[in-house]
């Protein structure tokens, strides 16, 4: 009861403790999430000069261009297509509202226009297109609603949004045209020519060792040029694998009921008979396969490497090979027949569609019935006269690929075609006509050739998967957690080592990255790397689709300037060559140049036709400040020590050689629009974006 009341005494300050308590928490919540943005950052993918890109509508976008890059197309790539056209998007639709740009009602009519002038949907009896067609078909769609619809309004946003892109760059483009003055300074350039002698002690005569540069002078040097030495955040990591691959007992197991399947065995009183008694293949391997059989004539050069030899010449019908292993699995292969084959088939053929067959356009509206009632026809036409297959494959085949060809489909294998088909132009000799019906419709076909008749085979084969027992499965799992938990308390490294594991280091993940080299595609390790909870020398265990992978953060560099042991391989040479060449400076001696070759060792050398336009020394590559000083010299002048790129130069300017007047520079002046005209759009969006205020929170997605 005492404490009750002394806790009502002190009520109103108890209060205000837990008041601070609550704020602390939200406070550091905030500061945790970058500020009171917290919940913008789960909703927002970027804001850019300002303005947002929503979440919802970006990954929809991400969904669907991943959808378009089909199945090899990974969401890194999406998500960066994505990106770079909303960054664009956002950041010239900003350009088109300052300088008040907009695409007008018949310019938008123009640009569909050409854009539809040549789709049979908008166009009229006569093939013109009839903007009345163009206004049915929005009505139409527009009234169904759906996909169909927006697909449409996507498009004519992007119409516009092509519009108003080419007037922008096109007004840029106008701006920087080059003069007269600026053609004939590059005719110069280009034709006006040195003779020069000179000398160049090489930065080389003093060696690197003799000349220190330290970490602060580096430092300093990073600093002094910072937009060269930004960097965004970078993770370093290091990780082991345990692999979920079968062991050596996994592998002899296999193998042994891989042989079981060659002997009978009794099921429910039923006698099975083993794979080489079977007569029926299809059901026998369908049963007990990972792979259907494969009905398919094959030659020595489609099967297998490994076993091509054996199978091809040594294994009579009905005899079985194996069991065999290849990669992870065992086989058991019989040839079921044998047959001599051309290994390429010619023919052509005439193709007739009808609604509902495979790829038939959707203005399609010929029966099935009408289709073979034509197919007929032709062939009947074609059997009296086979000259006329040109001509009619021309009128009315549609398949568009060939048809202009006269239906040759050229040579392929066997096995190329549909099966029906592939079937027709195998069994039947050249010269052959006939009809033969597809998912694609009917074809008339003629086979017009056979080439190198030689031995084929049909091949059954069982194929298992050898996978890990259950046993394995646990002593891997045991053995990544026990890894996982020894090296909280010990050296990563030395750990791996003594338990024979390779350790892979991987260095610079970005925080956009997905790719880690040896592991896939795996963005939950990278968002740990980069979570704020996460510290240099944490440790981690993942799943990976075969197995685990134990990580540890070794390096955590948030986004700023580059650390002095990344600059140093660049700032390095640059800070001991200047150094180098204040030491040559210092070591020269004598006033002319062989008197300053001598003393350095080195000889008086000679330059002759150089160019502002190619401006490289024999003997020392490219000297742009040594060639553009030597320009400003008039003959018999010399230039002072200058500090070049391979060493430092003293120049004396032999003759001038100035390219004669033209009356006209316009085809200079051309030549310069012709260079930086197509790299405009490009350059000017480049400079948006790095002079645009981006907050990008796509990681949070991602």
């Amino acid at each position: 009861m005492a404490i009750l009341n002394s806790i009502r005494k002190r009520g109103v300050f108890l209060i205000i403790i837990i008041a601070l308590a609550l704020f602390s928490f939200i406070l550091a919540d905030v500061i945790r999430n970058g500020g009171f943005s917290s919940e913008k950052s789960q909703t927002t993918v970027a804001t850019v000069n300002g303005n947002d890109i929503d979440r919802e509508e970006f990954m929809r976008e991400v969904e669907a261009t991943q959808r378009t890059l089909g199945p090899n197309g990974t969401t890194s790539q999406a998500m960066n297509r994505v990106w770079d056209s909303k960054l664009r998007t956002v950041l010239l639709e900003e350009q088109f509202e300052k300088l008040g740009l907009s695409a007008e009602k018949e310019q938008i009519s123009n640009a569909l226009r050409a854009n539809l002038g040549t789709n049979p949907t908008f166009l009229n009896e006569a093939g013109v297109f009839d903007e009345g067609k163009l206004q049915e078909y929005i009505a139409s769609v527009k009234s169904t609603g759906g996909s169909t619809y927006q697909q449409w309004l996507d498009f004519e946003k992007s119409t516009e949004d092509n519009i108003l892109q080419n007037s922008y760059f096109n007004m840029i483009k106008g701006g920087l045209r080059s003069t007269i003055n600026e053609g004939e300074q590059e005719y110069r350039f280009e034709n006006d020519k040195l003779n020069l002698q000179y000398v160049m002690i090489p930065y080389s005569k003093i060696a690197d060792e003799d000349v220190a540069v330290s970490e602060e002078e580096i430092r300093s040097y990073v600093k002094g040029h910072v937009s060269e030495f930004e960097v965004d955040s970078k993770v370093d990591i290091q990780y082991v694998s345990f692999s979920e691959d079968p062991s050596a007992d996994d592998i002899t197991a296999a193998k042994s009921k891989m042989a079981d399947l060659l002997k009978e065995r009794i099921e429910y009183s039923d006698t099975i008979a083993g794979f080489g008694q079977t007569t029926d293949h299809v059901e026998f391997v369908n049963a007990n396969s990972d792979k259907a059989f494969v009905d398919r004539w094959m030659f020595k050069k489609d099967l297998p490497k490994a076993i091509a030899d054996s199978l091809y010449a040594n294994i009579s019908v009905g005899s079985v090979y194996g069991p065999y292993q290849l990669d992870n699995t065992f086989n058991l292969s019989k040839i079921v027949e044998t047959k001599q084959l051309p290994d390429s088939i010619q023919s052509k053929h005439i193709l007739i569609r009808y609604e509902g067959s495979l790829r038939a356009a959707s203005d399609m509206k010929r029966s099935k019935e009408d289709a073979k009632k034509l197919a007929d026809s032709i062939l009947n036409v074609v059997k009296r006269d086979k000259s006329k297959f040109e001509m009619l494959a021309a009128g009315f085949s549609d398949d568009s690929s060939n048809k202009t060809r006269g239906g040759d489909l050229g040579y392929n294998p066997p096995g190329r075609m549909v099966p029906a088909f592939d079937s027709f132009t195998i069994d039947n000799k050249p010269g052959t006509l006939g009809i033969v019906e597809t998912d694609f419709g009917y074809h008339v076909i003629q086979v017009t050739d056979h080439k190198n008749l030689q031995k084929a085979v049909k091949v059954a084969t069982v194929v298992k998967e050898i996978e890990a027992s259950e046993k394995t499965l646990n002593d891997i799992f045991s053995n990544a957690s026990k890894f996982e938990v020894a090296v909280k308390d010990g050296d990563f490294s030395t750990l791996a080592e003594e338990r024979g594991i390779e350790v892979k280091p991987v260095n610079k993940i970005g925080e956009l990255d997905a790719n880690i080299p040896g592991i896939g595609n795996n963005r939950t390790i990278i968002n740990w790397g980069f979570d704020e909870e996460s510290k240099v020398g944490d440790v981690k265990r993942f799943s990976i689709p075969n197995g685990y992978v134990i990580a540890q953060l070794t390096r955590k560099d948030p986004k700023g300037l580059m650390s002095v042991a990344e600059a140093s391989s660049v700032v390095t040479p640059i800070l001991r060559n200047e150094k180098k060449a204040k030491k040559i400076r210092e070591s020269v001696s004598g006033t002319t140049l062989q008197e300053i070759a001598t003393s350095q060792n080195v000889r008086v050398q000679t330059a002759t036709a150089i160019t502002m336009a190619a401006p490289t020394i024999p003997g020392g590559g490219p000297e742009v400040a040594v060639i553009g000083a030597s320009f400003g010299k008039k003959a018999g002048e010399e230039t002072d020590f200058i500090d070049g790129k391979a060493g430092v130069y003293k120049v004396r300017v032999l003759a001038v050689n100035k390219a004669p007047d033209l009356e006209n520079y316009a085809t200079y002046a051309n030549q310069l629009n012709a260079k930086v005209t197509p790299a405009v759009n490009n350059t000017v969006y480049q400079a948006l974006k790095k002079a645009a205020k981006i907050e990008d929170n796509r990681a949070n997605f991602f």
